[in-house]
């Protein structure tokens, strides 16, 4: 059985609570989109074309994925304390494998130590900071958690980007500072109460595969593929706008290159504070519907070549996506059994992150035959399909919310 332990055990209010461990997510999230504004420096150093960028980025989003089917319910077995103490190993691996760089090989191994946090983290800080969450905190606890997710997501490129324009060594000091961050967070982390009542001690790993209780089945679905479709637009930001933005519109200043990407995380996190009031059930369809229109702005500004159409893009599209998440990851969240609350939501971001992968190295292919901006109008239209098609569905069978 896993409970919520942020009174209990919190020592009289002394030990840390859901808010601390919001904070160690965001700042193992920060670390898997710190390279994002640095991708041209290392094509410039090693040499590699555009495919190979969205190949470097899909290699941390198919870890991800990999942890999630392998491991994703490990942290209802052991506890969430040892499995985020191991997300924050991985994100420090991560950072010095960046830091040793000396050509493609590392950077794979630094993106493959990224998705090794982020799925540990996915599944385990979620359900950490929900269960941490006092009586009455409970909606505050699932914002707390979407928000940590995607604000550590954009704050890492705006870090980096703004470190690798204004500060010496940028291909360096980015991955210094978050190593700092990062044992921060990992002594925070040691001082986390454990919700899960009875964990074992390191039982061998028993892969889930993709795994959904059947209670949860009927939301899972709309939810799902809400998700895959708003991952898609971050995957498009995050492998492929700092390109666009320099190679289309002249736009070679990191730290702008960084803020554009930091802006569509901006107004997800915008679009999640708005989900409560709306309600889950209505913040689905209304989010995929606020997701189309961002994604026709960035279909806009790449027939335009205007960089205003792009960042209102990025903040009407974050926007939707931010509900849509949201409101997809409370309904799951909110019926799945507390005892497999952790893979359940594993689940959900294997889908989510399948999103996040997929459909970008599709646009790199893409771009090496048809150039940047075909494969990134291909690759709205496609999403714009998706988004609607699953909103119109949430809206005409609307999910029971929890």
């Amino acid at each position: 059985m896993i409970v919520r332990k942020g009174a209990v055990n919190a020592g009289g209010g002394r030990r840390p609570g859901y808010a601390a461990a919001a904070l160690v997510f965001a700042i193992g999230m920060a670390g898997t989109t710190l390279p994002t504004p640095l991708y041209g420096l290392y094509q410039e150093q090693i040499g590699f074309s555009e495919l190979m960028v969205t190949v470097v980025f899909a290699v941390y989003a198919v870890a991800v994925i990999t942890v999630l089917l392998v491991a994703g319910n490990y942290s209802d077995e052991v506890g969430r304390r040892p499995v985020l103490l191991i997300a924050m190993a991985s994100s420090a691996a991560s950072a010095g494998c960046f830091l040793l760089e000396s050509g493609l090989p590392l950077l794979f191994a630094g993106r493959l130590f990224s998705g090794l946090a982020a799925g540990l983290l996915s599944g385990a800080a979620t359900a950490a900071v929900i269960e941490l969450a006092g009586p009455g905190q409970k909606a505050r606890a699932g914002f707390a958690a979407t928000a940590a997710n995607m604000g550590g997501l954009g704050c890492g490129p705006l870090l980096s980007g703004l470190l690798a324009q204004y500060a010496p060594w940028p291909l360096m000091l980015p991955f210094w500072v978050h190593l700092g961050l990062v044992a921060v967070a990992s002594g925070i982390t040691w001082f986390l109460p454990e919700t899960v009542t009875e964990p074992k001690r390191w039982p061998p790993l028993q892969p889930q595969g993709i795994k959904v209780p059947p209670e949860v089945k009927g939301v899972f679905a709309p939810a799902a593929v809400a998700a895959f479709a708003g991952f898609a637009l971050l995957g498009l930001f995050t492998a492929v706008a700092p390109s666009f933005a320099s190679q289309t519109l002249g736009v070679h200043n990191l730290a702008v290159s960084g803020a554009v990407v930091f802006s569509v995380f901006l107004a997800s996190t915008v679009g999640q504070s708005l989900t409560q009031r709306i309600g889950a059930r209505l913040a689905l369809p209304v989010g995929c519907g606020v997701l189309v229109v961002g994604l026709m702005l960035v279909a806009s500004s790449l027939i335009a070549e205007s960089l205003v159409l792009l960042v209102l893009g990025a903040l009407c599209g974050g926007a939707g996506q931010g509900l849509a998440f949201r409101a997809a990851l409370t309904l799951v969240s909110g019926a799945a059994p507390a005892l497999h609350r952790g893979g359940t939501i594993s689940a959900f971001f294997v889908v989510a992150y399948t999103g996040i992968s997929l459909p970008v190295v599709g646009v790199g292919a893409m771009a090496t035959y048809l150039g940047l901006r075909e494969a990134g109008l291909i690759f709205t239209g496609c999403v714009m399909l998706l988004a609607a098609g699953a909103g119109t569905y949430a809206a005409l069978r609307p999910p029971t919310e929890a």
